[in-house]
């Protein structure tokens, strides 16, 4: 099997000796919370697509409808980008604490208003691909066009490109057409670790800053998962708990993924509300966007690539 430098099995990782990360103020904890904004850019008749997305574990026993619309479906996306996406942004405003949205560029092309709110905000708008598909079965220079395009929507709405990305359904492509194209500083496809790291293939180097799905409130709709907000803020408290513990003599960085329409619904908001200010009540902790954390370690952990 031929080695993808962009795709390496890390078990050993960073071993016994992970790197002193040198948070700013000495912080033992990096907390990062993602918000993806995915609604209307999922499989619908509306998008040109065969099927519509029908099966949420909100609507059980549900599949994709063939031919015609999913209306409950779209519903609850809609609910998401409609309500629960205000809600989340309220509650940060109010605390005055940034995160990074992970925006699907159709999402944006339907719902301006949602990305313009972000960018007034001085939130970070990554780029998480141009439909909320997987992507394993679009073509390549499909692919590379959705990413250009979404890039350029990103750029148009808060007058920046993307520094990140962030597919979440990857193809073999996706890294090495990032890379390609040049301007990003990191993307977060992978699950792998509580630290940056860098990939390189001889002659360029990539910034990784792994993302997660357990510190995420696709909990509440898996099984087992999190059946109600006393559960989801349990999960995030006790992981925040023990890696500040730990940040003492080896700080690390917490992720934690939400979306509009699942923590924007007032009975798993109120978890999101506790632990944000569980968080902001503990010293040592610093709350920030990812761009800020790939800018960070750019600064104090480089690595040149090859000649």
């Amino acid at each position: 099997m031929m080695r993808d430098p962009w795709h390496p099995r890390r078990l050993r990782g960073y071993g016994r000796h992970p790197p002193q990360p040198a948070w700013p103020g000495g912080a033992r904890l990096a907390l990062q919370f993602v918000l993806n904004v995915e609604e209307g850019a999922e499989r619908s008749i509306l998008n040109g697509d065969p099927e519509s997305e029908s099966y949420l574990p909100e609507l059980a026993g549900t599949r994709p409808v063939t031919g015609g619309r999913a209306y409950s479906a779209e519903s609850l996306y809609d609910y998401g980008a409609a309500v629960g996406l205000w809600r989340i942004l309220r509650l940060f405003e109010a605390r005055h604490l940034p995160l990074t949205a992970f925006v699907v560029g159709r999402a944006l092309e339907l719902n301006p208003e949602a990305g313009a709110a972000l960018a007034e905000a001085g939130h970070e708008l990554a780029g998480h691909g141009y439909r909320w598909i997987d992507y394993r079965t679009v073509d390549e220079a499909v692919e590379r066009e959705h990413i250009a395009h979404t890039c350029r929507l990103i750029e148009d709405c808060s007058g920046r490109p993307p520094a990140g990305w962030y597919t979440g359904r990857t193809s073999p492509n996706t890294r090495r057409l990032l890379v390609e194209r040049g301007g990003l500083l990191y993307d977060s496809d992978a699950y792998d670790d509580e630290l940056p790291y860098w990939l390189a293939d001889g002659r360029r180097a990539h910034l990784v800053i792994p993302y997660t799905l357990i510190h995420n409130d696709i909990r509440y709709v898996l099984s087992p998962g999190c059946g109600n907000a006393d559960a989801f803020f349990a999960l995030l408290r006790d992981a925040f708990e023990l890696l500040w513990q730990e940040g003492e003599s080896a700080p690390r960085m917490m992720s934690v993924g939400l979306h509009a329409r699942f923590s924007g619904h007032p009975a798993r908001a109120v978890a999101l509300a506790r632990f944000l200010d569980h968080a902001g009540d503990k010293g040592g902790v610093w709350i920030c966007r990812r761009q800020d954390i790939a800018e960070h370690w750019r600064r104090h952990h480089p690595l040149q690539p090859a000649v």
